[in-house]
Formats: C-alpha cells, sequence, structure tokens
C-alpha cells in the first residue's frame, strides 16, 4: 500500500485561517502524505502566508506544493472514491464512519486510484451539496460535551489513522508473499472505477429521466436523489456501470419526448 501515501490527496475547502493551512500541511507530512489541495481558500497565495509558513514548522514543500483550486469539483477530478469528514451525524448523505473504519475503506479505495479526504470550512463546515458529492462520510466521536476540534487536529487525525492502515496493509502483503501460495482460479478482473466528475454527470442524466418520468418532483423531491446517492455509493460504481445508468437514462429521456431533455 506503499501507493496509496501517493494516490490519496487531502482537500480544505474554503479554509479561513493561514495558520490551520500551514498546520494541515505539517500534519500531513508527519505521516507520510504530501497532496494538499485547497478550495478557495479566503488568503490569496495562502502558501506564502508568513502564518501559515511558520505553522508548517519544516513541512514547507507540502505547503508550498499545496494545489489551490476554485472549487470541489475541480479538487476532485480524476478522484473515484472520496470521504467528507463531518462534524456532526446527518440523516441523509452518504455512508457513515468513525475515523479508524473510514481509513479501512480508504485503504480497498486506494487500491483502485486515486482517492480524496475533504474537510470543511473552520466555521461551517462543508455545505450539503459538498457532502453529496463525496462517496462516505467520516465523523469524529469527540467529547459530546466539547466536541471542537481545529481543522488541523482533523486532518491529524485521519491522517494518522488511514498510515497505520496503509502500513498494516504493507505488512500483510509482505507476509502474503512469503507464504506458500495456495491453489486458486483465476480472479474476475475488476473494472475501472467511475471518477467523481463521471457519477456527477450520471446522476443529473439519472434525475433528469426521473423528472420525465413524473417519478421526481422538482417542487417536492422529499430527498429522493439523496437516498440513490447514498444507495450507489455503497457500490463502488466502475465506469462501465456508469455507462449502463446513463444508458438507461438516455432512453428513457428519448421515450417520454421533448419534456425530459437530454442531460450531457
Amino acid at each position: 500500500m506503499r501507493g496509496g501515501f501517493t494516490s490519496t490527496r487531502f482537500v480544505l475547502v474554503e479554509p479561513s485561517h493561514p495558520g490551520n493551512v500551514g498546520a494541515a500541511a505539517r500534519a500531513l507530512k508527519t505521516m507520510g502524505f504530501s497532496r494538499l489541495v485547497l478550495v478557495s481558500p479566503r488568503v490569496p497565495q495562502v502558501q506564502a502566508d508568513p502564518e501559515a509558513i511558520a505553522m508548517a514548522s519544516g513541512a514547507d514543500d507540502v505547503l508550498a506544493s499545496a494545489h489551490v483550486v476554485p472549487t470541489l469539483a475541480d479538487a476532485l477530478s480524476g478522484v473515484h472514491w472520496s470521504i467528507a469528514l463531518t462534524a456532526r451525524l446527518r440523516e441523509y448523505g452518504p455512508p457513515q464512519w468513525a475515523p479508524r473504519a473510514a481509513a479501512g475503506v480508504a485503504r480497498e479505495q486506494a487500491m483502485h486510484g486515486e482517492i480524496a479526504l475533504v474537510f470543511g470550512n473552520e466555521r461551517t463546515g462543508l455545505s450539503n451539496e459538498d457532502v453529496e458529492r463525496c462517496s462516505a462520510l467520516a465523523h469524529i466521536p469527540a467529547n459530546p460535551a466539547y466536541s471542537s476540534l481545529n481543522l488541523a487536529q482533523a486532518v491529524q487525525v485521519l491522517a494518522y489513522e488511514l498510515r497505520t492502515t496503509y502500513l498494516s496493509a504493507d505488512s500483510a502483503t509482505t507476509a502474503a508473499h512469503a507464504a506458500p501460495r495456495a491453489a486458486a482460479g483465476p480472479a474476475e478482473p475488476a473494472g475501472a472505477r467511475a471518477a467523481s466528475d463521471e457519477i456527477e454527470s450520471m446522476f443529473m442524466h439519472l434525475e433528469s429521466a426521473l423528472v420525465a418520468l413524473e417519478f421526481l418532483d422538482p417542487a417536492n423531491p422529499k430527498k429522493l436523489m439523496s437516498r440513490l446517492r447514498r444507495l450507489f455509493a455503497r457500490s463502488g460504481l466502475e465506469r462501465e456501470e456508469v455507462n449502463i445508468v446513463r444508458g438507461i437514462a438516455k432512453h428513457i429521456l428519448l421515450k417520454t419526448g421533448p419534456k425530459g431533455g437530454d442531460a450531457s
């Protein structure tokens, strides 16, 4: 799982304080990670901010190489699985795990390509729209009487759990290679995982089809799309499966006529 360290990116959405950005860079480097993505940080050129550099405390390379993008969609480009950190449990949205369980799922997903951990703004956290764009949720079960965690502290917790899980996977792989192999038939190769933008396009296409069928009332959606997102998030969508769903949606729209339209 050494590749997991390089295929994992940490995304901070609209961070307000340069010090937290620098401290997050430090947290990543201490755990062996280096990929930091900043979505529309409040302070322009925050990588060069003196407070950020001071709080990075030697992790200047991680801070300086942080990638700045305007939207979460841009930050998740090329990612096939992502997990959002949330300060509160949510009734709707993707599946939710504690950090250790989330790290175990992340380890499996990192074997298939790029993954991301997404953290919200210090004051408001992540919007519902941002949460629903992710594949899963992580919630740190802190003291309910005082559950306030600094952004960099939250990054440190998740980075530690990931490091522990990735390194234990390395050890297990080494042991498996050293042991005699049991006879077994060839495993069926897994298909390529769908990227975040492909999954978002699928949901837009599917929503248009459901509206055309009059199964979904745009004026009164009743969390239908949120529930569908949760359902699909549990499946680990492959690119071919996304194409199948889009093919179904396309034919629904063709059959229902002009009122449906086509979502590209």
